[in-house]
């Protein structure tokens, strides 16, 4: 179930990851309830993707299996990317996937169609009860972190809940939710809620500047305005060239409602060859979340902050050429044209054009 870490474009896996920048209440709760040897059975790390929910889960895991290797002054106390604060060969057990007291459980590979699954299946999770039922192999706790609990299907679901309502002694479910009310309320029940919050601009600069030196001033800048806190969102960004992407997307929407349907083919073209997926993903969740903040921020009155020289205008322009409610309407739709490209191998490029096409539709009813 789980996978070697690597280091791709910067980033560190969160079981590998000694880095934890901007949760500090989290951090104190946490050590309020190891301290008071009162940890319970079950924690439900919530907060939005990219803020270090699995990586806080995986140093949690870490501290206490190093519990009988080593004193530990702490869950973070100041650590070296080589340490962490725990022994050395317990570091790399668990950044390897290589600790007999630690499962991770996520979403399997599809050997049929060559991919990762979509959700996390109940044949995943079949194992874990007996997994937690073992004698601890170095004699502490037996851990299983779910990253995240947001992908169990429903069958999945139910055979974790049977775990959550008898737990094993000394043993410890961290579940990773980027979504908490969508899981079963029957499994948030059963859990301890830890909610970390979205870090601040300068905390997401930072660390982008950490794993991305090699990107300028001005992308990073860019990458961590469109991350809203997250910067696990920057990292993507920066890896499938979110300043460029952004860019593009602004021009084609702040000619509307005339088109560059050229420009547009050509940008369907890139995002239809077999290698731009990912550049496909970040396109479509550009441009439904561009529309989005246009329409949320017009509804109170106001246009947002300007992340790229002329979207500000593009957006004064749209909002005087249709209602909030047509916007809001052409959201929803773009929003199931994209949730459905995946799910059902839609053509990229038709993807991109019935989208665009809409914007430009939508800009040509006047108000």
């Amino acid at each position: 179930m789980t996978s070697s870490p690597s280091e791709i474009s910067g980033r560190i896996e969160p079981r590998a990851n000694p880095h934890l920048i901007g949760q500090d209440d989290a951090v104190a709760r946490l050590e309020a309830f190891r301290g008071s040897g009162r940890l319970p059975h079950a924690l439900l790390l919530s907060g939005p993707r990219g803020v270090g929910k699995a990586t806080l889960a995986f140093r949690l895991a870490r501290t206490l299996l190093a519990e009988g290797a080593a004193p530990s002054p702490g869950l973070f106390g100041e650590a070296t990317p080589a340490s962490d604060v725990v022994p050395d060969s317990v570091f790399r057990r668990v950044a390897s996937g290589g600790h007999p007291d630690l499962l991770t459980l996520e979403r399997g590979f599809d050997e049929k169609r060559g991919k990762l699954r979509e959700e996390i299946v109940v044949e995943d999770v079949r194992g874990v009860g007996s997994f937690l039922r073992l004698t601890p192999a170095e004699g502490g706790w037996r851990i299983v972190v779910v990253d995240a609990a947001d992908d169990l299907n429903r069958s999945a679901a139910n055979a974790l809940l049977k775990v959550l309502e008898e737990p094993p002694r000394q043993s410890l479910l961290l579940l990773v939710a980027h979504a908490p009310g969508r899981l079963l309320p029957t499994i948030r029940s059963r859990c301890q809620m830890l909610a970390l919050r979205s870090l601040d601009d300068r905390e997401v600069l930072d660390l982008l500047q950490r794993y991305r030196p090699d990107i300028g001033r001005e992308e990073q800048e860019i990458h961590v305005k469109l991350a809203e806190g997250s910067i696990g969102r920057a990292l993507d960004l920066a890896e499938a060239g979110g300043a460029t992407l952004y860019r593009e997307l602004v021009e084609l929407l702040a000619a509307l409602p005339n088109l560059d349907i050229a420009a547009v083919h050509e940008l369907g073209d890139r995002l239809a060859k077999a290698d731009a997926a990912a550049d496909f993903r970040t396109v479509t969740d550009l441009l439904g979340w561009w529309l989005g903040r246009m329409i949320r921020e017009a509804a109170r009155g106001r246009l947002p902050v300007e992340i790229v020289a002329g979207e500000r205008a593009a957006m004064q322009r749209l909002l005087q050429r249709a209602e909030l409610d047509q916007w809001q309407a052409l959201w929803e739709k773009i929003t199931l044209l994209f949730a459905r490209a995946d799910g059902l191998a839609l053509d990229r490029k038709q993807v991109v054009l019935t989208a665009i096409l809409d914007f430009a539709a939508t800009a040509r009813r006047q108000s």
